[in-house]
């Protein structure tokens, strides 16, 4: 199925070329006289006559100006619609990749307030590397914490 983008290309390319083909006054024209002395005009030589080929001229087809104007002028607002949908699927792309980003990072918090509600306390090392276990009221407020940041971080 095609496209609009496809559709509007193939609208345009079969313009072209019906601009760019040769229009139907360059073909053969043949002219020739009957038996009874009319002059006769054809695009195909007669059996029963001699015939001569005529050179015939077209004259340029003429494209006023304000024709060519509003032609510009489509072809500048189509120009500035595809520009404005492609920055659109750069941005719809950009903010895909991004829900992603959190979905993960939202997959990796869980994972650790999980954990953390598995272990029994926390602890912080001192100066000389060991362990320094903290209150159960710490415990809490850390747990606490981390959840809000999960909440604030995931909801919405």
């Amino acid at each position: 199925m095609l496209t609009k983008k496809d559709f509007k290309m193939l609208i345009r390319t079969l313009l072209t070329l019906l601009l760019l083909s040769p229009p139907a006054s360059l073909a053969e024209v043949y002219r020739w006289v009957d038996a009874e002395g009319r002059t006769h005009f054809g695009d195909r030589p007669p059996t029963q006559a001699a015939s001569q080929e005529v050179k015939v001229e077209s004259a340029p087809a003429r494209v006023d100006n304000a024709a060519r104007d509003r032609q510009q002028k489509m072809n500048a607002f189509l120009e500035q619609r595809q520009q404005e949908r492609d920055q659109q699927r750069a941005a719809d792309a950009k903010a895909e990749k991004q829900a992603a980003k959190r979905a993960e990072l939202c997959t990796k918090m869980r994972a650790r307030l999980k954990h953390m509600d598995s272990v029994s306390t926390f602890y912080n090392l001192n100066e000389e590397g060991e362990r320094v276990f903290v209150s159960e009221s710490e415990n809490t407020r850390i747990r606490e914490r981390f959840r809000k940041k999960v909440n604030e971080t995931c909801s919405g």
